[in-house]
């Protein structure tokens, strides 16, 4: 029995017919893909992120180890968790970098509108509907901020699988997808059918990868990575090893996806606010160091890129401008 639902009421759900109607509204909604599983704790999932964290692969992320047991136990996140619905949304748009050294380039997940907005509207729309259809439902939303492993759920779900790189990775998008979740109080169909892993003896992104971020497949080591120094890190200076090998990265970095076989799939995405926001794509270097708070809180309200902070953003801009001299001199 559902957790507060009637008797009468748990007899009467067609969990099948339910689940194939969950599906379709989420697809209606805008989501590229959608799977149900089961809400259970990820027990082979929390050895290998034991593992990770065991090795200070997290860097300074200390939260990914304060709150091991809520990434691991949807009930512990959502008690009344049963079922796990798990969606992707496409956000690829074909807007390509500029080689303009006096701008810096983007990642492509933070060109447009801020993601977690993006997706946490659909699943809003997408809870309103089941709690319509069972007044019985309660749910709780989870996109990225929340303590949930994303991609282990997804995997679980069949939407993908995890990639060298240790993205997700789907047949269709690629791995220009975002990933959200929504934990639900209702018993439903669960999916078991799951993505077997494609990449074979791919490197590509391992040998990319300009600061060997990726120290072995599918581990990542955070105190290398471009996208957490750029984005996570709060230093005012950046990582030893990092600024040298930027290769004209300013927020983010994408050279792995990039470089990613299955990425030839990509299609634009249907959702208008994944387009790019001026200045987003290629941001210019000097006016970044020009901004006041005010003029930063306007121009990146909304957006992702807000997570850097100002702070973030100005450090980003110097140490990129300070490498491109390097080069400069270099060639001279």
């Amino acid at each position: 029995m559902t957790p507060n639902a009637e008797p009468s009421e748990c007899k009467t759900i067609d969990r099948i017919g339910l689940s194939r109607a969950i599906k379709e509204r989420a697809l209606s909604a805008g989501f590229d893909k959608v799977g149900i599983v089961r809400a259970e704790i990820l027990a082979a999932e929390r050895s290998r992120v034991q593992e990770w964290l065991d090795r200070g692969y997290q860097g300074e992320m200390h939260w990914m180890g304060s709150d091991l047991d809520q990434r691991t136990n949807p009930q512990r996140l959502f008690p009344a968790a049963l079922s796990v619905i798990v969606v992707a949304l496409n956000y690829y748009t074909p807007d390509k970098h500029s080689g303009d050294p006096e701008t810096g380039k983007v990642s492509r997940y933070a060109w447009g509108d801020d993601y977690h907005e993006v997706v946490r509207s659909k699943l809003s729309a997408l809870l309103g509907w089941i709690e319509n259809e069972v007044p019985s439902a309660t749910g709780k939303m989870c996109v990225d901020i929340q303590p949930m492993m994303d991609k282990a759920w997804a995997v679980r779900a069949g939407l993908g699988w995890i990639g060298k790189h240790t993205n997700l990775i789907t047949h269709e998008f690629g791995s220009w997808v975002f990933i959200g979740e929504l934990l639900l109080n209702l018993e439903l169909e669960y999916d078991s059918d799951q993505v077997e892993d494609h990449c074979g003896s791919c490197t590509l992104c391992i040998d990319a990868c300009p600061t060997s971020a990726i120290r072995e497949p599918y581990v990542v080591d955070s105190n290398r990575c471009i996208s957490y120094a750029t984005i996570e890190w709060r230093a005012p200076e950046m990582p030893p090893g990092i600024t040298e090998n930027l290769e004209g990265w300013f927020y983010g970095c994408d050279i792995c996806q990039d470089v990613c076989p299955w990425n030839r799939f990509e299609t634009a995405t249907g959702e208008d606010r994944f387009q790019p926001r001026p200045g987003t794509v290629n941001a210019r270097l000097s006016e970044i160091l020009d901004l006041t708070p005010q003029r930063y809180a306007e121009q990146f309200r909304g957006s992702a890129m807000k997570r850097a902070k100002l702070t973030g953003l100005q450090r980003n801009a110097r140490a990129l401008l300070r490498a491109q001299e390097t080069v400069r001199t270099q060639k001279a």
